[in-house]
Order: C-alpha cells, then structure tokens, then sequence
C-alpha cells in the first residue's frame, strides 16, 4: 500500500494539554451521548481538542445546517466549544461529507488524514484509522469512490431529502452487519509501523476499529486506540485521551 502524504500541525507554545476523542456517531436517536459531549466541551480543561473521525453517525452534507434540528443543535455545540479552545476535525468513515461550511459555520479546524502533530518536543501522528484496515478491501473501494471530488460533487447535488435516504440506508447495511457477528478490520501493524517510520513519529493515535487498547509495535513505537462512545450501551462507553506537554498520556473516563 503506497504511502499517503503527512500534513503538519505545529501545537500552540501555549498548551499544556490536548485530548483526543473519536467515533462519538451522535444521532438523534441517541440523546445520552450527545449530553456527554455537549458536557465535555463546555467543562473540559485541555487547550485543543481533537475529534479523529465518526463525531456523527451520518452527515449528508453541510445544507443540513439551514434546517432546525439535530445537526443544527450539534452545531451550536461545536460554536460553543470553539469560542473556549481551538477544535480540530479528521474526517471518519461516517461524517466524510463534512465541508468548508460546517467549520465557517462553528470555528472548526478541519485536518488532512493523516497529520502529524508536533507537542511537547515530540510528533504524534493522528488518524482516523480506517485507512489502515488494508484487509477490509470491500470498505477501502467505497472509500475511494466516495472520497473523490467528482463524486462528492454529483452527490452533493442530490436534493437532502435523497441523500438522507441513502445515510439511512448504509446506516441500516452497517447495523445488519453488526448482528451477523462478521468480524471487524483492525489495523495493520506493519503499515502502522510504516507510516510512523515515514512520518518520523513514535505514536500513532486513532479510532475506528471500536477497540481500545495500547500496542507496542517494537522498535520505541506504538499506537494508541481510542473508545468509541456510547452512553446507552451497558456498561456505557465514553472516553477522551489526555496528552501533556511532557509526553504522558492518559485515559478521561467521561460516562
């Protein structure tokens, strides 16, 4: 797999601490989780967060933000949230469409994936993940059609109603593939070491693959998976990473 292109973050000389969080997959049908994270970033200490990917569960383009509702509500939030800190945005598998407007609309910062992010004397290499998983091959063909501007363009025309319809219906596919119990592609250890190489970073953050755990990849590399959220599941699921200045890193429960 040929390697992709790194953009660069360097971190304001200002902060002290950053957090990370992912695949929250906020929908309307889902209040508790959008309550957390509405608490999160109106109380939150860290001087920027970082959302890698999968903040909502669909987004069929940002004309969702000219009608009352969810999005919109989702929307204020983010408002709220950059008037404190700066908030940067990766785009995931399920909010791709995210655009210029949204981050006019809310102060958001919208990242390259992958970025290297430079804090405390170190670079930390940030993704949402999925680019990763090279044995779910089905998923990485859909992700090169429909990251491509000419189809993102030809979609985008579609009235809202339609491209609604089509959230819904991958929602729905997703879903059915869940209660199958088919397995879910993880990362690729040796990409993740290729990528960290060529990038000059010793630690990879990201989320989408839903399974939270720290690797050792040898060599001074690792890679740091983060929680998806979930307030209605049992026991609930909600997390944010803390990085210092200094290097260490930890866990935030938050449910």
């Amino acid at each position: 797999m040929a390697l992709p292109t790194f953009a660069e973050l360097t971190a304001d000389p200002g902060w002290r601490c950053v957090d990370f969080i992912s695949d929250l997959h906020l929908q309307q049908d889902e209040p508790g989780t959008f309550d957390a994270w509405r608490r999160y970033l109106a109380s939150g200490p860290a001087d920027a967060v970082f959302i890698l990917g999968d903040l909502f569960e669909a987004w069929p383009g940002d004309d969702i933000l000219d009608e009352p509702g969810f999005e919109a509500d989702c929307a204020a939030v983010l408002r709220a949230a950059c008037a404190r800190q700066p908030v940067f945005f990766l785009h995931g598998n399920r909010d791709f469409l995210v655009g210029q407007a949204l981050a006019a609309a809310t102060g958001v910062r919208l990242l390259a994936d992958p970025t290297v992010l430079g804090f405390g004397g170190r670079r930390w290499l940030v993704s949402h993940g999925d680019l990763l998983c090279v044995d779910d091959t089905e998923y990485l063909r859909f992700r090169e059609q429909v990251r491509a501007p000419r189809w993102q363009r030809d979609f985008l025309a579609r009235p809202l109603g339609e491209r609604q319809a089509v959230a819904r219906q991958l929602r729905a596919q997703s879903e059915e593939r869940k209660r199958s119990g088919a397995p879910h592609a993880d990362v690729d250890a040796g990409e993740a070491r290729a990528w960290l190489r060529a990038a000059r970073a010793g630690t990879l953050v990201h989320g989408h693959t839903h399974k939270p755990a720290d690797h050792d990849l040898g060599d001074g590399l690792q890679r740091i998976v983060l929680t998806d959220w979930d307030l209605a599941a049992a026991p609930p699921r909600a997390e944010a990473l803390r990085l210092s200045c200094g290097g260490a890193w930890r866990r935030l429960p938050l449910a």
